[in-house]
C-alpha cells in the first residue's frame, strides 16, 4: 500500500471570472495606495483572504495499490519441436526463465504452452495462442513475452509489433545452419477419370544439395515407381487411377546429409477418382414380364447409358410381315460385339435365346471380353435349359453353371446361403429373408463361382464368379419381377438388381474383398469385407513410423471393425496381411512438416519494431533477465530486458481543504477590524 499527497486547486469560479475580480480588487487597492489612504496596507489582507478563498486550495491524499507487471512465456510444443534435443533445450530453458523472473519483485509470470498439430494443417501459431493469453491483460500492464521455439512459426502478423507494445524476445532452439531435405508437391490433380492417367508434380528440395535423389511412388499402398530424379527442380509423373473413390498416391525421398527428420521427405495426395458414365448393353432375347424390371433399372440411374434392343424376330422366321412394321433399324451385330464391345461396362443377356442371330465368333469375343475385365449377366429363363442355348456356346467357358435340362416350375423361396451372409451383393438385404417367392427356376450344375442364393432344395440361384480380369453373374430364374410386383409380400428387387449391377462393374464399396480406413473427428475407422472370417488383429502403422495392433470385431455379414484413437497428422497404414488401406489425418502433407530447419527469420521483424531481441539457445542460452524502463533499451548482448511500468489501482482517496470557511471568516472580519480601527484614528 502506497500513500500519494498533493496540493491541487479547485476554484469556486471559472478563472476568467476570478482572475477578472482579482484584477478588479487590486485596482481599487492601488488607487487608495496612490490617494495615500490610511490602512491602505491592511485593506490588502481581506482581498487576499477573499481571493484565497475563491481559489479554493485543497489537499489531496491517494492510498495507492501496486499492481505486478505481467511477462508472459510462450512455449512451442509443437511437433517439429520433438526433432533432436530441441525439446530438451526448450524445458532446460523453461526452467532458467521461470527462475529468473521469479526473482524480479513485482511481476506475475504466465507460461503458454502451445501444442498444436493434432490433426490440422494449421501448423505452428504461437501469435493466435498469445492473443488469446493475453485477451485479459491490459497493454500497460505487459512488461514483455518471451518465447521459447524452434522459430518455424506460421501465424506472424506484420503488425504485432506495434500492437503489442512490449519487448518480444525469442529464444530459438536447434542450431543455426541445420539440412533437411524436403519433398514437396507442385501440382496435386484434384480427380480423375477412372481407367485414365493423373499428371503430379514434385520437387525434393535440398538446399546446398546437387545431383539426383531417389524417390519412391506407391498408390494405393502398393510399389508404382522408384528411380531417381534431380535435386531442386520440378519433376512430373503420371499414376493410374483404377478405380471410384479416392486414389491415395504417396511419395518418399530418400535421407539426406545430416537430415533433421524423414518427416518432411514424405509427401502424399488422394485423387478422386471419377467414373465417366457407366454403358451397359441389355439384350433381351424375347419379351416376357420381367424385361421392363432391367430396364427401369438402369434407366432410373443417371450414373448409366443403357442401350437395349429386344430380339423380337429371328432371322429365320419368315411370317411375310411388311418391313415397314419390323424394327426401324437392323441389329447393329458387327458394330456392337467387334467395334464398341470394349466400350461397355456391363452386357446383360435377359432371356437370350440363340436363334442365329449371333454368329458363333461373337461369342468367343465376349469370352474374351470378360476375360480382359468386363462383366456379363446372364439372366435366364426356360430357354437356358434348352439344348443349343448359351452355355452350349463360347460362353459357356465363362459362366459358372451347366444347365441339366431340367425346369422346376413350382414356388420357389429364394434364400441367402451362408456364402451369400458374407458376400456385399447379398448380405443385409431389407427383409431379412421374409419375402415373396419366385415361381420358377432352371436347375443347373454348379462348375465354380459363389452361390449367394439358393432356391428350391438349396439349388442355385443366383452364382458369381470371376474369370481372369472380368465377373459373371448368372440368376437362374425368370420370375424375379413378381418382388416388383408386391407378390406375397414382394422383396427388395431394386436393392438386390442395384447391387448385382455394380459388383459387376466393380464399385469400391462392392467388392467382397477388401480393406477401408477412414478418419472421422479424432477416430480412426477401419472396414474389412472379406468373405473369410477375419484375423483376430491388424497392423496400424502411425505416421511417425510407430507399429501398434488393433483387436478387429466380426460383424458375421463379412464385414469386420476396428477403430483406434488419431493423436498425430498424416498417413495412417492399415493392413490385415492381405491388403493395405490409407487414411489421412488432416492434410496429406502437413504444414507442421513442411520445413524443419530452426530459423530466427520469422520472429527478427516482431522483435525489432518491439526494441526485443532473438538469440540461438545453442550459442548463447538464456540471457540475463533484467527491469527496464518504459523508455529504455530493452535488449543487449547477453541480456534482455522487461519494462517496469508501475502500474496501480486507488484504494482510497481523501480531499482536505486549505482554506477552511471558519479560518477564512476570521481573517477576513479580523483584517475588516484591523482597517477600521486604523482609519478612524
Amino acid at each position: 500500500m502506497n500513500t500519494l499527497s498533493a496540493i491541487t486547486i479547485a476554484p469556486l469560479l471559472p478563472w476568467p471570472w476570478l482572475a477578472g475580480l482579482t484584477m478588479a480588487a487590486l485596482a481599487v487597492w492601488s488607487l487608495a495606495l496612490l490617494r495615500g489612504a490610511r490602512g491602505a496596507w491592511l485593506r490588502l489582507l481581506p482581498l487576499a483572504v477573499l481571493v484565497l478563498a475563491l481559489v479554493n486550495p485543497r489537499l489531496i491524499t491517494e492510498d495507492r495499490q501496486s499492481l505486478p507487471d505481467i511477462a508472459l512465456v510462450m512455449v512451442d510444443d509443437t511437433p517439429s519441436q520433438a526433432i533432436g534435443d530441441r525439446r530438451a533445450q526448450t524445458e532446460a530453458a523453461l526452467a532458467q526463465v521461470q527462475d529468473r523472473l521469479a526473482r524480479q519483485p513485482g511481476l506475475e509470470v504466465r507460461v503458454e504452452r502451445v501444442a498444436g498439430g493434432g490433426g490440422g494443417d494449421d501448423g505452428t501459431r504461437l501469435f493466435t495462442a498469445m492473443d488469446r493469453a493475453l485477451a485479459d491483460v491490459p497493454r500497460r500492464r505487459l512488461a514483455g513475452v518471451i518465447m521459447i521455439t524452434d522459430g518455424r512459426i506460421h501465424d506472424v502478423p506484420t503488425d504485432k509489433g506495434k500492437e503489442l507494445g512490449a519487448p518480444l524476445h525469442a529464444l530459438i532452439t536447434g542450431k543455426r545452419g541445420e539440412r533437411d531435405r524436403r519433398l514437396t508437391l507442385t501440382r496435386s490433380p484434384g480427380y480423375a477419370l477412372v481407367g485414365k492417367t493423373a499428371t503430379l508434380g514434385f520437387k525434393v528440395e535440398d538446399a546446398g544439395g546437387t545431383g539426383n535423389v531417389t524417390v519412391d511412388i506407391l498408390v494405393d499402398g502398393q510399389p508404382y515407381v522408384s528411380g531417381t530424379f534431380p535435386a531442386n527442380r520440378e519433376t512430373s509423373v503420371d499414376v493410374p487411377v483404377r478405380h471410384a473413390g479416392t486414389t491415395v498416391v504417396e511419395l518418399s525421398a530418400e535421407a539426406g546429409p545430416g537430415e533433421l527428420s524423414l518427416a518432411n521427405n514424405r509427401a502424399a495426395l488422394g485423387i478422386s477418382g471419377v467414373r465417366d458414365r457407366l454403358k451397359v448393353l441389355l439384350i433381351s432375347g424375347e419379351p416376357h414380364a420381367g424385361e421392363r424390371t432391367w430396364r427401369n433399372l438402369l434407366k432410373a440411374d443417371p450414373a448409366v447409358d443403357l442401350v437395349h434392343f429386344t430380339i423380337l424376330r429371328p432371322p429365320e422366321k419368315d411370317d411375310r410381315t411388311p418391313i415397314r412394321e419390323l424394327a426401324l433399324i437392323t441389329f447393329p451385330v458387327r458394330e456392337l460385339f467387334e467395334e464398341k464391345l470394349g466400350d461397355f461396362d456391363l452386357v446383360v443377356f435377359d432371356r437370350y435365346r440363340r436363334r442365329g442371330v449371333l454368329a458363333s465368333a461373337y461369342y468367343q469375343l465376349l469370352t474374351d471380353y470378360v476375360r480382359k475385365g468386363g462383366a456379363l449377366l446372364a439372366a435366364v429363363g426356360p430357354e437356358f435349359a434348352e439344348a443349343g442355348g448359351l452355355y452350349d456356346s463360347a460362353l459357356g467357358q465363362v459362366l459358372p453353371a451347366e444347365p441339366t435340362g431340367r425346369l422346376i416350375n413350382q414356388a420357389v423361396m429364394p434364400t441367402i446361403t451362408e456364402m451369400g451372409k458374407r458376400h456385399p451383393v447379398t448380405a443385409s438385404l431389407p427383409g431379412g429373408n421374409q419375402w415373396g417367392s419366385w415361381l420358377r427356376q432352371v436347375e443347373v450344375t454348379q462348375q465354380r463361382g459363389s452361390t449367394v442364393l439358393a432356391g428350391a432344395d438349396g439349388r442355385p440361384l443366383l452364382i458369381l464368379d470371376k474369370v481372369g480380369e472380368g465377373r459373371v453373374a448368372q440368376l437362374l430364374s425368370d420370375t424375379l419381377w413378381l418382388w416388383a410386383r408386391g407378390f406375397e409380400g414382394g422383396g427388395p428387387h431394386d436393392e438386390l438388381l442395384r447391387r448385382l449391377a455394380h459388383w459387376l462393374m466393380k464399385e469400391p464399396e462392392l467388392e467382397e474383398e477388401s480393406l477401408a480406413a477412414e478418419i472421422k473427428g479424432d477416430r480412426l475407422e477401419v472396414l474389412r469385407h472379406s468373405l473369410a472370417p477375419p484375423p483376430p488383429d491388424i497392423t496400424i502403422t502411425r505416421p511417425d513410423g510407430s507399429i501398434v495392433q488393433a483387436p478387429l470385431e466380426d460383424r458375421q455379414d463379412g464385414r469386420a471393425t476396428a477403430n483406434l484413437t488419431v493423436d498425430q497428422p498424416g498417413l495412417w497404414r492399415v493392413e490385415d496381411g492381405q491388403r493395405t488401406a490409407i487414411a489421412a489425418a488432416g492434410s496429406l502433407a502437413p504444414l507442421e512438416n513442411a520445413e524443419l530447419t530452426a530459423t530466427p527469420d520469422a520472429l527478427a521483424p516482431v522483435a525489432e519494431t518491439t526494441g526485443g531481441s532473438v538469440r540461438f539457445l545453442g550459442e548463447s542460452g538464456v540471457p540475463d533477465l533484467r527491469r527496464v524502463g518504459p523508455d529504455r533499451v530493452a535488449a543487449g548482448r547477453d541480456w534482455a530486458g522487461l519494462v517496469a511500468r508501475g502500474e496501480h489501482t486507488i484504494t482510497g482517496v481523501r480531499d482536505i481543504s486549505l482554506a477552511p470557511a471558519l479560518v477564512l471568516l476570521v481573517l477576513v472580519l479580523g483584517g475588516l477590524l484591523a482597517v477600521w480601527r486604523r482609519e478612524g484614528r
